[in-house]
């Protein structure tokens, strides 16, 4: 697997990460939204050819894991075969698009999110790791999840465009709303934006045809969703579950969860809602992740029934799992975790070096600790 082994960057189905426990590919379903076929299809693909587990990422992709290098391009066909990548690899590349998963057909963000797939081929060639987001609903739900290129509903009810870092953007012409998303991305590369990676990180000045003090509006309140521990479940696990209760499509969410659509009142949840995995965020850590060099998931399950805030364990500093601040943030280090409070996994820890079974001391030992 050594050709596959490259860090810094997300992987895609055409270019696969190696980690711990084989390739990872990463599948980016249109809209964020599969058949009911193309999901039992997906499930028993990645039983075939991987491992068999499914992660949800926060750009609401499916990362298959456990793929061998003999499988890899079989597994492509059969993704291919079942509409879920494009055939042309270039293409899948640039279709890095996050949207709204309460989306409707022919609502703005079923439009603007067709269009920009229509359109893949004027974008210019952006940093692996730019995203768009297209949350176009009556009001954003995805104002904390990653993405460098925003539309969505301004406060005064019109959608408007913003540039990921920036508090405000501007309104949108009707009918011109991708054209001018691309327009942006063509001045980001063009401006030196490539060399910063991210719009956030990009300090050119907006051309002024970019720059407003349109704000978005007031998030709206997410819609019902089943979520999975640490934004994981085995391909056999979903299957049986459509299988036995006739699911019509699956809609994947930046929220380690997914939606269910077609699923009868009163159906038993998938996994039961206290528990403490679905609370806690956690990366895949040792050995999975030739990054981690400790074990992660199962301390984030003792922890989190004892945390009365968030709570983020992360298999090394770069932090994966969780993009946004928590309460109680412990960060892998040479065997050991180090303690963040109420930040990120690479900000400053309070305290260095913590044996797995002495952390719950040294988190609750604090006057007024979380």
């Amino acid at each position: 697997m050594s050709g596959f082994v490259v860090k810094g960057w997300c992987p895609d189905a055409y270019r696969p990460m190696a980690a711990g426990d084989g390739l990872l590919v990463r599948v980016r379903p249109r809209l964020a939204r599969l058949t009911r076929e193309q999901t039992i299809g997906l499930c028993a693909a990645a039983i075939a050819y991987g491992s068999g587990e499914i992660d949800v990422t926060q750009r609401a992709n499916l990362q298959l894991r456990g793929v061998t290098d003999a499988g890899w391009r079989s597994l492509l066909e059969r993704l291919v075969a079942l509409d879920l990548i494009d055939a042309d690899a270039d293409r899948q590349a640039r279709a890095n698009i996050l949207v709204a998963p309460d989306w409707l057909d022919g609502d703005d963000t079923h439009r603007l999110a067709n269009e920009l797939l229509a359109r893949l081929d004027d974008l210019p060639v952006l940093p692996g790791k730019f995203g768009f987001v297209i949350d176009a609903g009556t009001a954003p739900v995805l104002l904390g999840d990653p993405g460098d290129l925003r539309i969505e509903r301004s406060a005064a009810g019109a959608l408007m465009l913003r540039a990921d870092g920036r508090a405000t953007g501007v309104p949108l012409e009707p009918g011109a709303e991708i054209a001018t998303l691309i327009a942006l991305a063509h001045w980001f590369v063009t401006s030196g934006g490539t060399a910063a990676g991210r719009m956030a990180r990009h300090t050119a000045a907006l051309p002024a045809w970019a720059s407003g003090d349109a704000r978005p509006a007031a998030a709206a309140p997410r819609g019902p969703v089943t979520p999975l521990p640490f934004g994981r479940i085995h391909a056999n696990t979903l299957a049986r579950y459509l299988t036995a209760h006739a699911v019509r499509t699956v809609r994947v969410t930046p929220w380690r969860a997914l939606i269910f659509e077609g699923i009868a009142p009163g159906t038993p949840p998938l996994f039961p809602a206290d528990e403490a995995a679905i609370r806690a965020d956690a990366c895949v850590g040792a050995p999975a992740c030739p990054q981690a060099s400790v074990a992660t998931r199962a301390l984030a399950q003792r922890l989190a029934p004892h945390v009365a805030g968030t709570l983020h364990v992360s298999g090394c500093a770069k932090g994966c799992a969780r993009a946004q601040p928590a309460d109680v943030v412990l960060v892998g280090r040479d065997g050991r975790f180090d303690l963040v409070r109420h930040g990120r996994a690479g900000d400053s820890p309070v305290r260095t070096g913590l044996h797995p079974d002495t952390i719950p001391d040294h988190i609750f030992a604090e006057p007024g600790a979380v």
